[in-house]
């Protein structure tokens, strides 16, 4: 894979400024249209990795959708490299504060404290050392970017890099200059802070960058929706589009009055709310009480346990109600009429996309996109003249286990396309048994079935399960912890709690580090699964750049779905599956470690509720 060269751009009112190994200077471009096209000029002629502050900020504005064109859908500029300076903070220092003045102290080592703060003044003389630059003969005698202490001028960080193009391109050197940290600290990253230290990290942050890159485009495309469908399933589901809030009224009490009836409780009279002595049943308070008043006394109301427990044998009718009654509700509020309403324009559903959460670093968008209901999934249809290609990877965890672990009996099982099955073998329990044993050991479950299969998998897999156990000592000890391709993953301090404080505030504490730990342990697989799905999307995506066959509008959790012409779609289901093979072998090779065996379900569907799974 070329490298590229840095090239950093800005982008200002009148212009870009742009920095490179030979300096900084600004290119007039008046408009958008002007910015694209200078964009798409630098593109064709240098080839270069860009470098910028956000690509949300800088690409969103530039792109566009054009319905009439064929593959993509998109206009405007479409990087095939970069380097993202808030996508490689993130990975350097976990967290979700990624703005210019943190990403700066972070890879300068400044003290965060001293970063300033948005609409900060600097008095100039009345701070010691912060006095005027002189005039660097590349945009104003103002003051530059930086002030004597190395932190970012506040007045800069809140947008006076746009006065000029000039300053534009002062404000582009300072980025490139930033990148050039960061690259250096992820070089000097070693196995004293991270369990598997990446071989060769800067490779990490070039996906992070590529995934910032698709982010930006998936918002901007957003998801081919039938609407007319769409509209059909939420009426069936939740009602006709209520004319008026009495009318949403009535449609809540209708949805209410079979659950009321199972709990005991008649309807509200009309006009009279829940405080005036009606059951409310978005109380889960309230709920958890009337299930007492039936002799189910739960600890809380949480669908997950509701579940479980309405699935038993002989369980109270009540709890399949309530289980029904909450799917509905949660299906009328987050994806109802004011959700098509609110989120779907011109046949697609818009979302805001990020490239990473404040955790273990997994693609995030708003709209309900990462919960759309399987009833949904029939209106998500390819546009006219394209299919939808699905592709979803198989047992992906267990397999990324397998690789940061460095667990060799893992990898072996892992060559399967059924990785439970040798699993299964190995520790003499049914696969299902197997699963639970493995699910167990990457969540830290010692209850139950879970907890019974923990010991065998450890005897099974001792690398892999010793692997779990430093993770999970180290987060319930308030330690943060590493992903295997070096992002860092903040774990809270744990409550510090003096033995005469009691029994009470002891509990606390040892529940805060169980917690803690379990967390620790999950995130360095699950954060290490999302750089490889990642990686795997940004290949996906950069084949589909050269051909121009179509476009990634979904990424979710471990599923890629593309909208792709009819004509290449069954090349493109094949093409998906050798990237991934080249994706995670050099992921493998990135993070110090053998290639593991990955697979993944590939379907070619009209709607994507025709994909199973």
């Amino acid at each position: 894979m070329s490298t590229g060269e840095l090239l950093a751009v800005v982008r200002a009112a009148e212009g870009l400024g742009l920095a490179d190994g030979g300096g900084c200077w600004a290119v007039p471009a008046a408009g958008p249209g002007q910015a694209a096209a200078a964009l798409a000029r630098l593109e064709a002629e240098r080839s270069p990795r860009w470098v910028w502050w956000s690509a949300q900020d800088l690409l969103a504005p530039l792109l566009q959708v054009d319905g009439a064109a064929p593959g993509a859908g998109l206009r405007g500029p479409r990087p095939a490299r970069a380097w993202d300076l808030a996508a490689v903070h993130r990975l350097l220092e976990g967290g979700a504060d990624d703005g210019p003045a943190a990403v700066r102290a972070a890879a300068a080592g400044l003290d965060p404290a001293r970063a300033p703060a948005p609409g900060q003044l600097d008095l100039g003389g009345a701070h010691e050392g912060y006095g005027s630059e002189p005039d660097d003969g590349s945009g104003g005698d103002d003051d530059g970017p930086l002030r004597p202490d190395g932190h970012l001028r506040p007045e800069w960080v809140d947008g006076g890099w746009a006065d000029s193009p000039g300053r534009a391109a002062r404000w582009a050197q300072v980025a490139l200059e930033t990148a050039r940290m960061q690259e250096a600290r992820l070089r000097r990253q070693t196995g004293e802070d991270a369990p598997a230290a990446p071989l060769d990290p800067v490779q990490t942050a070039w996906s992070e960058s590529a995934a910032a890159v698709l982010a930006v485009e998936l918002g901007v495309a957003g998801l081919p929706l039938d609407v007319e469908e769409a509209t059909r399933v939420v009426e069936r589901l939740v009602g006709p589009r209520p004319r008026d809030e009495a009318e949403a009224a009535r449609q809540r009490a209708a949805r209410d009055a079979p659950l009321l009836a199972a709990l005991g409780h008649g309807a509200a009279p009309a006009g009279r709310g829940a405080g005036e002595g009606a059951l409310d049943l978005r109380s889960p308070a309230q709920v958890r009480q009337a299930l007492a008043e039936l002799g189910l006394d739960l600890p809380d109301t949480r669908s997950w346990r509701l579940e479980r427990l309405a699935a038993e044998p002989g369980a109270h009718p009540v709890l399949a109600a309530l289980v029904a009654w909450r799917q509905a509700e949660r299906f009328a509020v987050a994806h109802g009429h004011r959700w098509l309403e609110e989120t779907v324009r011109d046949g697609r559903l818009r979302a805001s996309w990020s490239a990473s959460d404040g955790g273990a670093g997994r693609m995030t968008a708003s709209a309900g996109v990462h919960s759309l209901p399987r009833e949904l999934r029939s209106a998500v249809r390819a546009r006219p003249g394209h299919l939808l290609v699905r592709a979803d990877l198989g047992q992906v965890e267990p397999r990324v286990l397998a690789v940061v672990s460095a667990d060799p009996a893992l990898a072996r099982a892992a060559e399967e396309d059924d990785l439970y099955s040798p699993v299964a073998a190995r520790l003499g329990v049914e696969r299902d048994v197997a699963k639970i044993a493995v699910l167990a050991a990457m969540y830290g479950q010692t209850s139950g079935a879970a907890g019974a299969t923990l010991a065998a998998m450890e005897r099974a897999y001792p690398v892999a399960t010793a692997f779990l156990v430093d993770a999970a000592r180290r987060g319930a000890a308030g330690e943060d912890v590493r992903t295997a391709g070096g992002r860092r993953i903040r774990v809270p301090a744990v409550e510090e709690v003096p033995v005469e404080a009691g029994g009470a505030a002891l509990d606390r504490a040892r529940s805060q580090r169980a917690a803690r730990g379990r967390y620790a342990r999950n995130a360095v697989v699950q954060g290490s699964a999302a750089e490889l799905f990642k990686a795997w999307a940004a290949t996906v995506r950069s084949r589909l750049l050269g051909s121009g066959d179509g476009e990634v509008v979904l990424c979710l959790h471990d599923e890629l779905l593309l909208s792709v012409r009819a004509d290449a779609a069954a090349d493109l289901a094949a093409a998906v599956v050798a990237d991934l093979a080249a994706a995670s072998s050099r992921w493998c090779r990135a993070v110090g470690r053998r290639p593991v065996r990955f697979t993944a379900d590939v379907a070619v569907v009209e709607r994507w509720s025709q994909a199973k799974g």
